[in-house]
C-alpha cells in the first residue's frame, strides 16, 4: 500500500475555497492596482502549490519530480519579467518628431496670424 498518511482532502478543498473568496474580496479593496495584481498573483500561486501538493500527490513524491514539475513555474516566470518592457503598451516617440510637431504647430500659427493682419 502507500507508505504516507492520507492527507486531508476537505481541509485542502476548504483552503483552495477560503483563498478563492479572498480573491474575489481583494479586488473590492480600495487599494493600488498593483498591490490587487500582486495580492491575485500571490494567491493564485498558493492555490496552485496546494493543488499540486496534495492532489498531483507531489508532497509525497521524491524531490526530483518536484523540481521537474517547477522548472515550468520558473521559466515562464522569467519569460514574463524579460518581455514585461514590451508588453507595457507604451509608445516611445523620438524628441525629433516631437519637435517637428512643435515646429509645425507654430508655423500654422504664424500663418494664421499672417492670414489676419
Amino acid at each position: 500500500m502507500s507508505d504516507h498518511k492520507e492527507p486531508n482532502y476537505i481541509g485542502v478543498f476548504y483552503l483552495l475555497a477560503a483563498l478563492t473568496a479572498l480573491e474575489v474580496g481583494v479586488i473590492f479593496v480600495p487599494i493600488a492596482k498593483l498591490i490587487i495584481a500582486i495580492a491575485l498573483i500571490g494567491m493564485a500561486l498558493v492555490k496552485a502549490a496546494l493543488v499540486a501538493l496534495y492532489f498531483m500527490h507531489l508532497k509525497f513524491e521524491k524531490r526530483t519530480l518536484g523540481i521537474i514539475a517547477l522548472t515550468p513555474l520558473i521559466l515562464c516566470t522569467l519569460l514574463i519579467v524579460s518581455l514585461l518592457p514590451d508588453l507595457t503598451g507604451t509608445t516611445r516617440e523620438s524628441k525629433h518628431k516631437e519637435t517637428a510637431q512643435v515646429e509645425n504647430v507654430e508655423q500654422v500659427a504664424e500663418a494664421g496670424d499672417s492670414a489676419n493682419e
